[in-house]
């Protein structure tokens, strides 16, 4: 994932997991806010920061959740532009739980694409 698609510093991280605007599902939990830069007038796009719970025991394990967290939500992104539908950019953290592991792949993306529909108004 491109690094302008990523959030990378921790005061971002802390401003979006202040929102209320939250979804919870088997392998994630989603936090969503508008993103200042799209405020600012700046092109911006969504932007994605992917976190990993310290109940998934083991660096391997939590290196593999995080892994599979991040193509999932690649894979939601539009493109190479990833220009939001509605003209809103929105950054978004997912928090990786420990079924991430366990979920098939196909329903991990489903679950990832649902809440970013969620958190995000899509």
């Amino acid at each position: 994932m491109k690094k302008r698609l990523r959030l990378t510093r921790q005061r971002d991280f802390q401003r979006v997991l202040a929102t209320r605007r939250v979804y919870s599902g088997r392998g994630l939990v989603a936090f969503g806010v508008a993103s200042q830069a799209a405020d600012a007038g700046v092109g911006a796009a969504d932007r994605i920061g992917i976190a990993v719970s310290r109940r998934i025991k083991g660096s391997v394990r939590r290196n593999l959740a995080r892994r599979r967290l991040r193509e999932a939500a690649r894979s939601q992104l539009r493109g190479d532009s990833a220009r939001p539908a509605r003209g809103i950019a929105f950054d978004v953290v997912l928090i990786a739980r420990p079924e991430a592991l366990t979920l098939p792949f196909p329903e991990l993306q489903l679950e990832t694409a649902t809440a970013l529909s969620r958190v995000a108004g899509r």
